[in-house]
């Protein structure tokens, strides 16, 4: 890559390295400059850009990240669409995260261009969160550093190992002294911790705290695994619990972790299903070893001797504040948005002489089906389609697939689409973080034009308006709002207004690069259908007549 300034006229095609505020615009860093962009450069006197420039071999930071990130497929992770240089890996359900630590230590060793980063080895996880992040620093990276890489990481760098018990049983004892609200606080907590696993709690039993009672207790619990909370710390291999297990025929594998809080838990085996006799603190929401050790035999994870005696390290959680309490283990570590899709499919056709253009046929299927397809395959969470009440060729289009079909009066659809968009807004599910609007007649919008606008949208960043632009940076559909415009665009009216709000809500808007021209390409008439089936539709990837959401949205 060679990376300086230039001549402002020498500079298209190249890579804007930082990005400028002109009189009447902004050009964003990382964007490949075009003539349109040189010209405005010009105009506002700029003589010289600080540019990025591909040498032979070179790759660009999205599809270097995209290649690398697809090392990372495993059962259960999954990358997402790279944005500016970066593919995260998420997770698809919960587990325990194994991270072969020498490897992901030697790709960050190659080049500096190229860093991985992940959660620590064996994080508990749950679907939708965060687990790895694989960042191109440089706006281009050699093929050969790669394939590099490549060769260090080898084919699966990280493993989600998913729930593999479902089912748990809990003894608990009590002396006679021992007040009922220990037990059920003891109890409580038990079952918040199986709760964040997604584990069922089975049988309950209260015994007293002797080795018969407990002995006869585990005979009679069923189960995936047993866990046994005493009413005493177990001090030795010969107390009441463990001693319990072996009357009952069992054998204790491990007695006592290097892992504070939970030094005085133990892992043992009753009729080949796992016993784990719980320290005292596990009455307590704050992690603890146990935390450790419950969750990897939960995930069908070998735990033996070796196994607690290598946890040392890092086991120091004792008043460590950036540890979470286990049951809030949803709310750990980053995750993924909740992101909606809305799709305007309430227009009228009127400029295609009595036609449906939402009902022609592409591909051996409608336009709408096609269109709202592409949101269902998409990362979004929930797609909502929004059809005038009576077009029942519309609905039928649809109702095949995983939507939620809203129809609105024909004489408000008549008014324009912003009721088509207030009334997507209106059956949005509670807890959505924000939507990604749609336009049902444009052909060339894929599921990966979703996917691009999802990665792009970071709060914590200010960016919360993500809009897709074609592969020649002319500005499209769809776009993605955050929650903190969800009222704005109630408000909007007609077909237009929410150009104004871009314009005001400038600072938290990104363009998005989306493949080809399927952002700007939208067919209102006979003559569009034409053009785009010729594939001559788009040349300039503007129509000045077409006052579209997709232009001011």
């Amino acid at each position: 890559m060679i990376f300086g300034p230039v001549p402002v006229e020498q500079a298209v095609g190249t890579v804007l390295a930082h990005s400028l505020k002109l009189p009447e615009s902004r050009i964003r860093k990382g964007i490949r400059l075009t003539e349109q962009d040189v010209r405005s450069l010009g105009k506002a006197n700029v003589t010289e850009v600080v540019v990025a420039r591909p040498e032979p071999g070179d790759l660009g930071e999205d599809k270097a990240a995209e290649i690398l990130g697809r090392r990372f497929l495993a059962e259960g992770l999954s990358p997402r669409a790279p944005f500016t240089g970066r593919v995260n890996i998420v997770a698809g359900k919960s587990g325990v995260l194994e991270v072969d630590t020498p490897a992901i230590n030697a790709a960050n060793a190659v080049d500096e261009a190229v860093t991985v980063a992940t959660l620590p080895n064996h994080t508990f996880v749950v679907a939708r969160q965060l687990v790895a992040t694989i960042k191109i620093i440089t706006y281009f990276v050699n093929e050969a550093v790669l394939n590099r890489v490549d060769a260090v990481i080898g084919s699966g760098p990280m493993q989600l190992h998913g729930l593999a018990r479902k089912t748990a049983s809990l003894v608990l004892s009590r002396q006679p002294d021992t007040k009922s609200r220990i037990v059920e606080k003891g109890r409580d907590s038990v079952t918040g911790r199986l709760t964040a696993l997604g584990i069922e709690l089975g049988s309950v039993r209260v015994v007293n705290h002797q080795p018969r009672a407990i002995a006869q207790a585990l005979t009679s619990v069923g189960g995936d695994m047993i866990l046994v909370l005493g009413a005493s710390a177990t001090s030795d291999r010969m107390d009441a619990v463990p001693a319990a297990v072996m009357q009952a025929g069992g054998r204790i594998e491990r007695f006592g972790m290097p892992v504070d809080p939970g030094n005085l838990l133990f892992l043992g085996e009753f009729d080949d299903t796992p016993v784990i006799g719980l320290p005292g603190c596990i009455r307590s929401p704050v992690l603890n070893g146990a935390d450790w050790v419950l969750q990897r035999v939960a995930c069908g994870m070998t735990v033996d001797d070796d196994t607690i005696a290598g946890m040392g390290v890092g086991g120091l959680l004792k008043e460590n504040p950036s540890r979470p309490q286990p049951r809030n283990a949803t709310l750990s570590g980053t995750r993924t948005p909740n992101v909606a899709g809305i799709l305007l499919a309430a227009g009228f056709s009127r400029r295609m002489g009595g036609q449906d253009k939402l009902l022609m046929k592409v591909d051996n299927m409608s336009l709408l089906e096609r269109s709202a397809m592409a949101m269902t395959r998409s990362s979004l969470d929930h797609t909502i389609v929004v059809i005038p009440a009576g077009h029942d060729d519309r609905r039928l289009a649809v109702e095949r697939l995983s939507v939620s079909l809203v129809e609105i009066p024909v004489e408000a659809a008549a008014t324009g689409m912003a009721t088509s968009l207030r009334a997507g807004l209106a059956a949005v599910p509670e807890g959505t973080e924000a939507v990604v609007i749609a336009l049902a007649d444009m052909p060339d919008v894929s599921e990966e034009h979703m996917n691009r606008l999802i990665e792009g949208f970071s709060p914590q960043d200010n960016r919360e308006i993500c809009r897709a632009i074609a592969e020649n940076g002319a500005p499209g559909h769809p776009v993605l709002f955050g929650e903190r415009f969800f009222e704005n665009l109630a408000l909007l009216e007609g077909d237009r207004g929410a150009r104004e709000l871009l314009g005001r809500a400038s600072r938290f808007l990104v363009d998005v690069p989306t493949p080809g021209l399927g952002a700007v390409i939208d067919l209102d008439t006979k003559e569009d259908w034409s053009a785009w089936r010729a594939g001559q539709w788009g040349t300039t990837g503007t129509k000045d007549d077409h006052p579209r959401l997709a232009h001011g949205l």
